[in-house]
């Protein structure tokens, strides 16, 4: 499929013309290539990779040198989707000038085209900074993974209006920043309607019912490649996991009975 590279201005154009937004995770170049087959708009290289890929129970135990690693991988794959790299936790949160530093390696090394951190009001000057130093950065407020222990597990955020309403300021604070983007995680439909139709960055929803300006999802849940992790608001667009579990076991049961390889799959020296 050939097409223009997907930029900022370009998400911002979507977003003023009503046009959808569509983002998936990816952490290896492999997926990368095929989604660029597609037109998916953006490729995130979250920080759920910690659980996805490394199976651990959060996103906590990624590391800014993990973060760069999957990042570099996606960037090798793709030539015409925005590439957002995930900050990991406590790569950021000490001083903007950590995360300048820690969202450079992302850019520089990692090949991304702009960056994603988690919180609000309290970020926003981390958020102004980064923008001021010509680093794209795209938000995450409503659940955030990296708070999970503070927020008592992964739940709803924004049910009652006072909460509601500090999740609206997170996402003013962030725009007044300079922010590109905002993810809206976890949060009511009617929250998510809100937000979009207050601030004029677009807003990308997981979560957050249908009225956000766009969707993103883990690739690996849009596949089914868990079987056992099924949230409300993921839609399995395929049951690979089973189709992975069938054909490896249909390889070790053609080893086991002879059947592969076959006379035409060995090779042969020639001349």
């Amino acid at each position: 499929m050939s097409r223009n590279p997907v930029t900022v201005p370009a998400l911002q154009r979507k977003k003023d013309a009503g046009e959808r937004i569509t983002m998936l995770t990816c952490y290896d170049a492999t997926f990368a290539r095929l989604m660029d087959e597609t037109d998916i708009d953006l490729l995130l290289v979250g920080d759920s990779l910690g659980m996805v890929i490394q199976g651990h129970e959060t996103t906590l135990p990624v590391t800014l040198d993990e973060a760069v690693y999957h990042t570099r991988a996606v960037a090798r794959g793709s030539r015409c989707t925005h590439i957002v790299g995930d900050l990991p936790f406590l790569t950021y949160q000490a001083s903007p000038e950590q995360a300048i530093m820690s969202a450079g390696r992302l850019l520089k090394e990692g090949g991304a085209a702009s960056i994603k951190l988690e919180g609000g009001i309290e970020i926003a000057e981390t958020v102004r900074r980064c923008s001021q130093a010509g680093i794209p950065t795209m938000g995450h407020i409503g659940l955030t993974p990296q708070s999970v222990h503070q927020m008592g597990g992964f739940k709803v955020q924004g049910r009652d209006e006072e909460q509601a309403e500090k999740i609206l300021q997170d996402a003013i604070a962030l725009e007044e920043a300079g922010a590109f983007a905002v993810v809206l995680e976890g949060i009511p439909e009617e929250l998510g309607k809100r937000i979009t139709k207050q601030i004029s960055i677009p807003t990308i929803g997981i979560g957050a019912g249908r009225f956000t300006d766009g969707q993103v999802l883990v690739i690996y849940d849009l596949l089914g490649l868990d079987m056992s992790f099924k949230p409300r608001f993921v839609r399995r667009y395929a049951e690979m996991g089973k189709m992975v579990i069938e054909a490896a076991q249909a390889y070790c049961d053609d080893v086991r009975g002879r059947g592969f390889p076959n006379a035409d799959e060995v090779f042969r020296k020639t001349g």
